[in-house]
């Protein structure tokens, strides 16, 4: 008895273990995701970069995202989501402060390059992670796992917020964020198990999405512009049109993220009773809501309170997308991530442009534009069950 006991309470631990460690990556991920976007306004004053050339420097970071997903998926397909988790980890860690150093256009092209490269392939793997957890639990987790990712994304925009307020330069701050999660990403990935697959040489390793993974991945490539584009665009909106300091200006994708992270906490529980069609769809008509007042705001209280409700609107479209494509397995989740953050590679640089010739708060009111559409996309989705 005493043995049995030992035995599961071992396994309990095990258990716990892993769940904490992909915890951490989703954390990490959306530290990484937020520093950046929140130092943006910083580097772009630093390299005097205007509207057309910061888009520039943004689509080369959806080229290295989306160009990626066939690296991601072979070493996730090769190595396992354990082991590509932490090769892209280190290069994601690696490549934030890059995106500081860089002296001129060109290299901070390259590094957003890069950087777009290490974080799609980090991403795939966790949530690869994500999807083999979830169908072990036997219940819905991928939302709660998407909640880390905007601890992340809220504590570090706060952070960032502190930090651009205290004047301290960007390579500093993405310095020390790299320092503290290299040891974090090393235990958690030593705390998981191998999962190296068995070498299959018919196995295909990675597909164009097709049939119903195509309007899964339609719904992850909107859910990509809006949330993209917010957390690139918010804080030159807020400091150029809102008039917010340095330190006032990543406020608004603490806001975003910061409701984002409350909805994805209470997401599987809201699947659980609605279903997730229904879910996506109120959410993202909440959200085209968010971002009306966003746009029309005046003062720094109703423009964070948009981008907030945005947010909350949009919190459910990734999680409960790759969990539907998730069941299908990791060369089907890799296939709808593809065409899903392809919307990182177009969403962010549109914006930019549309800002160079119509203004910045035209160009965000499409972004509510496409959140209406979403919403009607989504209801008549019932693959994304």
């Amino acid at each position: 008895m005493t043995t049995k006991l030992s035995t599961s309470h071992t396994g309990l631990m095990t258990v716990r273990s892993r769940q904490i460690a992909i915890l951490l990556f989703f954390l990490l991920l959306g530290m990484v995701y937020a520093s950046w976007a929140a130092r943006i306004p910083s580097i772009r004053d630093i390299l005097h970069l205007d509207a057309a050339t910061l888009s520039l420097v943004l689509l080369c970071g959806g080229i290295g995202a989306v160009g990626s997903f066939p690296l991601a998926a072979w070493l996730t397909g090769h190595y396992g989501a354990r082991h590509s988790t932490l090769y892209a980890g280190l290069a994601l860690l690696v490549s934030l402060p890059l995106l500081a150093l860089a002296p001129g256009l060109w290299t901070l092209m390259a590094a957003s390059a890069l950087y777009g490269a290490a974080s799609s392939c980090f991403d795939v793997a966790i949530n690869a992670l994500g999807a083999q957890a979830e169908k072990e639990a036997g219940r819905p987790i991928m939302s709660m796992l998407h909640g880390w990712f905007c601890v992340g994304t809220f504590t570090g925009a706060l952070a960032a917020s502190g930090v651009a307020g205290m004047g301290i330069a960007p390579i500093w701050h993405f310095l020390l964020v790299s320092a503290l999660f290299l040891a974090p990403l090393c235990m958690a990935y030593n705390a998981l198990p191998d999962d190296r697959p068995e070498h299959d040489p018919h196995r295909k390793i990675f597909a164009i999405p097709h049939g119903h993974l195509v309007v899964l991945g339609v719904i992850g490539f909107c859910g990509a512009i809006v949330e993209g584009s917010i957390a690139d665009w918010s804080g030159i909106y807020m400091k150029d049109h809102i008039h917010a300091s340095d330190g006032g200006a990543p406020l608004a994708y603490a806001g975003f993220a910061g409701m984002m992270l409350v909805m994805r906490m209470v997401g599987d529980r809201l699947k659980e009773r609605y279903n997730a069609r229904r879910v996506v769809a109120v959410g993202t008509l909440a959200a085209a809501f968010g971002m009306g007042i966003a746009v029309m705001a005046e003062g720094m209280a109703p423009a964070i309170l948009g981008f907030a409700i945005a947010g909350a609107g949009v919190a459910a479209v990734f999680p409960f997308v790759f969990s539907a494509a998730g069941r299908h397995g990791s060369t089907a989740l890799a296939a709808v991530a593809t065409l899903g953050y392809s919307g990182s590679l177009i969403g962010p640089p549109a914006v930019g442009f549309l800002a160079h010739g119509w203004g910045l708060p035209a160009a965000l009111a499409l972004i509510g534009v496409l959140c209406l559409s979403i919403a009607v996309c989504s209801s008549r989705a019932q693959w994304l069950e």
